[in-house]
C-alpha cells in the first residue's frame, strides 16, 4: 500500500500529534499520519468548498478538525458523525506588527498626491475576480473625491486589464492606483483612511479572511462583504460595516457614509482594534492550539494527575 510506503519516511520521528493545514481534500494524508505511528491526526478547514465525498471520509479519518468560522461549523460539521471532532479555531493576528500606530514609512500620500483631507480606501488582495475589485471600481463612482488604492499581484493578466477597462470606463482614472504587491502591509494600511474587502467569494474560498484582521488591528474602519468568515470577525455597525456580496450600491452607501464621517472612521477603527485583541490576536490562536493539542493527547489529564 502506497500510504504505508509513504509512512516510513516519518515513523522514525515518532510525532505523537500531526496537524495539516492544506486545502486538498486529499484522504490520505490521516492514513499515512496513523501508519507512522501518529496518536492523533487533525486537519483546518481553511475554506468552504465542500464538494466531493472525499471532504466527508477526510473528517471522519480525523481526530479532530479546526473550523475557521461558524458557518463551517452549521454547514459541514452540524451531523452526529462529525459535530464532536470539530472545534472552532479561527485565525489570528500579531497586533504588534498590525497598531494604530505603525509609521507611514511608504510615504503614498505624498508620493500619488493625496493630501491630508483626502480620503483613501485602500484594499489589500490579488487582483482575482473573486475578490470582488470590479464591484469596488463600480461602487468608488458613486463616492465623489474619493482614491481608491489597491494593493495586490495580478496573477490573471487578462482579469487585471479588464479591471484597468472599468476604470477608464468609470472615469475614475485620476482616483484609481493600482500598486501591486505591496510588501510592508502594516505601512501601507497607515495611509489609508478605510479598507474595503469587496469578496464575493463564489467558489468558497474564504475561511478566515487574514487582510481583514490585519487592517482591523490596525485600526481601520472597514467594509467586508457578508460572506462566512467576514461576518464572524465585523460586528455590524459597531466594529465594521458589512454590505451584500457584488453590490456596488449598498458597498457605494457603506464607503460614503465613512468618507463624509471622520468621527464614524475613528469610532469603527477603535472599535475593530479592540475586537481583534479581544478574540482574534496571534497569541489566542496560538493557545487554542495548545489547548486543543493538549486535549486531543491527554495532557490535560496527565498534568492533573501528577
Amino acid at each position: 500500500m502506497r500510504a504505508r510506503r509513504a509512512a516510513a519516511a516519518f515513523r522514525g520521528y515518532g510525532f505523537a500529534l500531526w496537524h495539516s493545514f492544506h486545502y486538498l481534500d486529499d484522504y490520505t494524508e490521516p492514513l499515512v499520519a496513523r501508519f507512522a505511528g501518529a496518536r492523533a491526526w487533525i486537519y483546518t478547514k481553511k475554506n468552504m468548498s465542500w464538494n466531493r465525498r472525499s471532504w466527508y471520509l477526510r473528517s471522519l479519518l480525523a481526530t479532530r478538525i479546526a473550523a475557521q468560522n461558524t458557518d463551517m461549523i452549521r454547514t459541514f460539521f452540524d451531523g452526529a458523525m462529525l459535530r464532536n471532532r470539530s472545534v472552532l479555531l479561527p485565525r489570528g493576528v500579531d497586533t504588534e506588527r498590525f497598531r494604530p500606530d505603525v509609521p507611514p514609512r511608504l510615504g503614498l500620500r505624498a508620493k500619488l498626491g493625496a493630501g491630508s483631507g483626502d480620503v483613501v480606501v485602500g484594499c489589500v488582495a490579488h487582483l482575482l475576480p473573486v475578490k470582488g475589485h470590479e464591484t469596488l471600481i463600480r461602487a468608488m463612482a458613486a463616492v465623489p473625491g474619493a482614491r481608491l488604492w489597491l494593493a495586490g499581484r495580478e496573477l490573471i493578466p487578462e482579469h487585471a486589464a479588464a479591471l484597468r477597462a472599468a476604470v477608464c470606463e468609470a472615469r475614475l482614472e485620476e482616483r484609481v492606483v493600482f500598486l501591486g504587491e505591496v510588501r510592508d502591509v502594516p505601512a501601507f494600511l497607515q495611509e489609508i483612511d478605510v479598507f474595503a474587502l469587496p469578496t464575493w467569494d463564489v467558489l468558497r474560498m474564504e475561511g478566515s479572511p487574514v487582510a481583514l484582521l490585519e487592517a482591523m488591528a490596525s485600526g481601520r474602519a472597514c467594509v467586508a462583504s457578508d460572506i462566512p468568515g467576514s461576518r464572524d470577525i465585523v460586528e455590524q455597525g459597531r466594529s465594521g460595516l458589512i454590505v451584500r456580496p457584488r453590490d456596488a450600491e449598498s458597498l457605494a452607501e457603506a464607503l460614503g457614509t465613512l468618507a463624509r464621517d471622520p468621527r464614524r472612521r475613528q469610532e469603527l477603527g477603535t472599535a475593530a482594534r479592540a475586537r481583534i485583541l479581544d478574540a482574534f490576536s496571534i497569541d489566542r490562536e496560538v493557545r487554542a492550539h495548545e489547548d486543543l493539542y493538549a486535549r486531543v493527547l491527554g495532557l490535560r489529564e496527565a498534568l492533573a494527575a501528577a
